[in-house]
């Protein structure tokens, strides 16, 4: 009994092991290659499958995902001789499993030796200051280049991007060198351009001062003026209404004069004739009413004329 008991026993276990060969689960997003005595059967797709054991064989499982390969450094050429390195990242997808398992022996080697020989081509074309500037364009070109390679491999090149362009040491010095050069140009310019502005604000400032500091003093002078028009116009109304003999008018006029005269600019002033006609009655008025009045008169007999009438006041 015991040799059938173990015979049953390896049975078990043999008929266990081609259930467990029998059954493939395949993840979601995966796809595996089967083949059968060394020859491509079938692709298996995501869930479970049946495959004859010991007679079928998995040979590949592949991830059917967006990867994502950064690949190291490679030095590039430009066209003015100058060696960059330059860091590359691939998002391929694999859309075909059976191309990628038996169309490249190793579809990520490949990738990076194609997109390093692509790269040195498309930089060989370009100048530094244009290899800096253009990551875009080399972007796109570097895309179109592998995606149109690796389409018989099952593969779809979705992006490409440069994660860093190194120049030389020595460039990078002179890079620093004259971007800092630039920035203090820039800020020259900018503390000329805030110095003028600031000048043209001050000059208006001062010329709108200016402006509003003469319409104030002519406004000032107006009212100075109106007030003094307005007083002698109070004056000569108050001395018509008073009805002044000439005698006083005269006095006025003589008292005046001095003023006229004030002034160190007065070096020549001109008397007009009215001041005659003035002196001429006030000499009359102190004539008829001074203690020498009769000394006034115009001919050789006013002295006698002048006595008889101061005499005639002592007789009475």
């Amino acid at each position: 009994m015991e040799p059938v008991i173990i015979v049953l026993i390896i049975l078990v276990v043999l008929v266990f092991i081609a259930l467990i060969k029998t059954i493939q689960v395949i993840p979601q997003a995966s796809a595996a290659i089967v083949e059968r005595f060394g020859r491509y059967t079938r692709t298996l797709n995501a869930g479970l499958n049946i495959v004859v054991p010991f007679i079928d064989t998995i040979r590949n499982r592949i991830d059917l995902r967006e990867q994502v390969v950064p690949f190291p450094p490679q030095p590039v050429i430009t066209q003015d001789n100058l060696v960059v390195n330059i860091d590359t990242v691939i998002y391929y997808q694999v859309t075909d499993a059976r191309a990628a398992t038996y169309e490249v022996a190793s579809y990520i080697q490949a990738i990076e030796q194609l997109t390093v020989t692509t790269l040195r081509n498309i930089i060989g074309g370009m100048d530094l200051e244009r290899t800096l500037t253009s990551r875009e364009e080399i972007n796109a070109a570097l895309r179109g280049v592998l995606d149109e390679a690796t389409g018989k491999w099952g593969i779809r090149v979705n992006r490409v991007e440069l994660k860093a362009i190194e120049p030389p040491t020595s460039i990078q010095d002179s890079m620093e060198k004259q971007m800092r050069a630039d920035r203090d140009k820039r800020a020259a310019i900018l503390t000329a351009e805030g110095t003028r502005q600031a000048a043209i604000l001050t000059a208006e400032g001062e010329k709108q001062s200016q402006i509003l500091r003469a319409e104030g003093e002519a406004k000032a002078a107006a009212l100075r003026a109106e007030g003094e028009a307005q007083a002698v116009r109070t004056v000569f109304e108050a001395i018509h209404a008073g009805d002044p003999d000439q005698k006083l008018l005269s006095y006025q006029y003589l008292q005046m004069l001095p003023k006229i005269a004030e002034g160190d600019a007065n070096k020549l002033w001109i008397v007009p004739s009215e001041i005659g006609d003035a002196l001429k009655g006030l000499s009359g008025a102190m004539g008829n009413f001074g203690p020498m009045g009769g000394g006034s008169g115009g001919n050789g007999n006013g002295n006698g004329a002048g006595a008889e009438r101061r005499e005639k006041p002592s007789i009475d």
